[in-house]
């Protein structure tokens, strides 16, 4: 669960990289929104998204132990003291969305996170952080931008209302603003996606699914044999939730040739069974496969899992002490 507890403060701290400086019309409101009302915000140019509700994930029994025994936890406290914003009591929602050409360095990308903050102590906490962050004004919206990381584009962003604040690629920040403001129509007006969203889990922690153009899964198949199965593959939907000190997890591959599913579910099984010399030498491997479910259906494959939070423990806990054991030997 310490994961579930990564992905909550870097949301927290992705809100660094956002302001902005106008009353709008009103979204989703901190403490009352729900999912779908989000994906309201995201443009219809999206051919994925992905939805993680915050509040549920930092309010579980484990997550909330393993933020107060964390090494780190003094500045938690101390974020929480100057920024005003209480991650576990504050932060709800984050969605995201993929839009543009699917090729190296041609995506766009946007998030908006959905919170109750003091927009003073966030722009002087990003003052200390970042510095100065160049602006530029678009529909009476401020919108900063950080300096880019190499080989990345810069990140944008802007306060969207009192409860939500956006960040991505510059142009995807501003087709959020173009939707606020109902001079674009939303998620909900795309050709695939509604479709596509009626499918997923719409009440696990975390869920999300994207659409996948043809020539992206052939020419990826082309590159690597060992992907050939999968070049038919449409969309892929996903969900990962928690429940009675369990992760489920769940992903489908929607593909409308039964046999191509069943050679997708054969392809998988056999990787799985490649595990097999590993989980031989390691119990805790094999354990972790056999919680490891492939079925395939007339239009889709499915890989499911229930894995015992103890194992997921355990597994970490094996990690770190196996990456310690070169560093003793220095």
């Amino acid at each position: 669960m310490k994961k579930f507890m990564a992905i909550g403060l870097s949301v927290l701290f992705a809100v660094f990289f956002v302001v902005s400086c106008a009353e709008k019309p009103t979204a989703p409101k901190a403490g009352s929104a729900k999912a779908d009302d989000m994906l309201s915000l995201l443009p219809k140019e999206s051919f994925g998204v992905i939805v993680v509700d915050v509040n549920r994930i930092l309010t579980t029994e484990s997550v909330d132990k393993a933020i107060k025994e964390n090494k780190n936890y003094q500045k938690y406290l101390e974020f929480v003291q100057e920024t005003g914003v209480d991650p576990q009591k504050d932060v709800f929602f984050f969605v995201g969305a993929m839009s543009g050409v699917v090729r190296e360095g041609a995506q766009d990308g946007v998030a908006v996170v959905n919170l109750k903050y003091d927009r003073t102590k966030l722009l002087a906490k990003i003052q200390k952080e970042q510095g100065e962050l160049a602006k530029t004004e678009y529909n009476g919206f401020t919108v900063y931008q950080a300096a880019a990381k190499e080989g990345k584009k810069p990140v944008s962003g802007a306060f969207l209302d009192e409860s939500n604040i956006i960040l991505g690629t510059d142009s995807a920040v501003k087709s959020v603003i173009d939707v606020y403001q109902k001079k674009a129509e939303n998620i909900w007006k795309s050709e695939s996606l509604p479709s596509l969203l009626k499918g997923m889990n719409r009440n696990a922690m975390i869920w999300g699914g994207f659409a996948v153009p043809a020539e992206a899964m052939k020419k990826a198949a082309s590159q690597n044999p060992m992907l050939g199965a999968f070049a038919n593959i449409q969309s892929i939907i996903m969900s990962f939730d928690y429940r009675n000190q369990n992760v489920l997890a769940e992903i489908k591959a929607m593909c409308p040739d039964e046999a191509k599913t069943k050679q997708m579910a054969d392809a998988l099984n056999g990787f799985k069974a490649l595990g097999a010399g590993v989980a031989a030498k390691e119990p805790l491997v094999g354990e972790l496969l056999n919680k490891i479910e492939i079925f395939s259906a007339a239009d889709h494959v499915k890989i499911s899992a229930s894995i015992p939070e103890d194992l997921i423990k355990s597994l970490g806990e094996k990690a770190k002490v196996e990456k310690a054991q070169p560093e003793s030997k220095n």
